[in-house]
C-alpha cells in the first residue's frame, strides 16, 4: 500500500501505521479513509495529500 504525503504540513499518512487517534486502524488504504478525514496535524482534507 502506498503512503500519502500532506503537502501543506509534511504529515505522511502510512496505510501500515493508520491513525490510531482517529479511530482508523492500520491497515486501512489511503483510499478507503472515510470521505471527511482529515490530516490529524493541520486538519486539511484529503485532497492536500499526493503519493510518495
Amino acid at each position: 500500500m502506498d503512503r500519502y504525503l500532506c503537502e501543506p504540513c509534511g504529515y505522511v499518512y502510512d496505510p501500515k501505521v493508520g491513525d490510531p487517534d482517529h479511530d482508523i486502524p492500520a491497515g486501512t488504504a489511503f483510499e478507503d479513509l472515510p470521505d471527511d478525514w482529515v490530516c490529524p496535524w493541520c486538519g486539511l482534507g484529503k485532497e492536500v495529500f499526493v503519493k510518495e
